[in-house]
């Protein structure tokens, strides 16, 4: 009886371009022919996705194929736009079971925690030799709905991890797609529940530090995460007025320097504001309510950051691992305004991270914005022959 040696890497990794005239081919010729358990393809608004979902249907055997759309795409050369980037799940290290959450403006708490239950018990029941184990999820990012689905799925899950991303459409915020096994939904969520020969572990990291800076939600419509009044003035202005900025400066790039955040128990998470409104109103990408305490925000140096944080998760496990991440859209933006954009995507290329940009993340049951958030998954142990 010998040893086999550990394999690289667990997840097998595609990457084409959205324009490729035939994206599924190319593909699956870079994937191995091994049987694979599972396929998540992130999809770059640039390309065609009720085409792209389509092919997919019975192009990787049994596997389930789970698809969305991207605000960039994490691949070969760390941040990437306009490509397709396919993540395969080997069957000899990994058993999954998948499903959709359609509706989400008509969620029924207690079906979607039962049914998270019934699903992870399945999984169990036929892979329960397998011992790690996590959940992802991918939601609509325009849905609005991610804090109250993170929240009952987390429930159901129990100590399972959950992370997850929401859906992109660019930076356009007008229309994201999902698709299971070439059935393209809108307005819905799909579920992976992994079990893993491999070790792995959840995270989520972050480089903002809160500052002495208070303000208070006197005014919000929290259906529509839209603050209308901060301090009892008029929202937009009184945010730009803490900044020592003019109003009309503030832009994408202003907000993604100056997030605000939000303490919940000894941790703080960041509240990101999506844009001003005609009316003068912040609108956010994660859940606001009135009489929030709110904090602004510095950032650390994200390259430092992020190359300190992922060099942690390498020695935690022992060996480099694969990240499967989550990545919120407004860290892109901020390491192009500050230049560190090359520098970021080398980190990411060289710690092995795929996966896409978001419109928030989730990590058990909080939504939250302005983080990688993910899985590193780390080589399988050696087995005996």
């Amino acid at each position: 009886m010998t040893a086999r040696a550990p394999q690289p890497g667990a997840l097998r990794v595609a990457q084409v371009s959205a324009d490729h005239p035939a994206p599924l081919d190319a593909i699956c010729a870079q994937l191995t022919a091994e049987p694979l358990e599972l396929i998540l393809l992130f999809v770059s608004p640039e390309a065609d996705f009720r085409a792209v979902t389509r092919q997919a249907r019975g192009r990787f055997g049994n596997a389930d194929v789970l698809a969305c759309t991207t605000a960039g795409e994490l691949g070969r050369l760390g941040y990437e736009e306009g490509q397709i980037i396919a993540v395969g799940f080997p069957a000899a290290l990994f058993s999954a079971r998948t499903y959709a959450i359609s509706d989400l403006h008509a969620l029924n708490e207690q079906a979607v925690i039962d049914t998270a239950i019934q699903h992870r018990s399945a999984l169990t029941r036929r892979a329960g030799d397998l011992p790690w184990e996590f959940a992802f999820l991918m939601i609509d990012g325009l849905s609005l709905c991610e804090e109250h689905l993170s929240a009952m799925l987390a429930a159901g899950l129990g100590p399972m991890s959950l992370f997850g991303g929401s859906t992109g459409d660019g930076t356009a915020f007008q229309q994201t797609w999902l698709a299971r096994n070439g059935t393209v939904l809108e307005n819905a969520a799909l579920v992976a529940l992994v079990r893993s020969r491999c070790p792995v572990h959840v995270f989520s990291l972050d480089h903002l530090m809160p500052t002495d800076t208070r303000m208070v939600v006197t005014a919000a419509d929290p259906e529509r995460r839209i603050v209308q009044e901060i301090n009892a003035e008029p929202a937009a202005a009184e945010y730009a007025r803490l900044l020592g900025k003019d109003p009309n400066q503030l832009d994408p790039f202003i907000f993604a320097a100056h997030p605000v955040v939000v303490r919940l128990g000894d941790t703080h998470h960041v509240r990101a504001i999506r844009q001003v409104n005609d009316a003068g109103d912040l609108v956010f990408f994660s859940a606001i309510n009135e009489g929030m305490v709110l904090t602004l925000a510095e950032p650390e140096d994200i390259t430092r950051h992020l190359d300190r944080e992922l060099a942690a998760l390498a020695r935690a496990g022992g060996a480099a691992p694969q990240i499967l991440g989550c990545d919120c859209m407004l860290r892109r933006i901020e390491a192009g305004q500050s230049q560190k954009t090359h520098e970021i995507s080398a980190i990411l290329r060289d710690r092995n991270v795929i996966g896409f940009s978001t419109y928030g993340e989730q990590i058990g049951a909080l939504h939250v914005n302005q983080t990688l958030t993910g899985v590193a998954i780390y080589p399988p142990p050696a087995t005996e022959d």
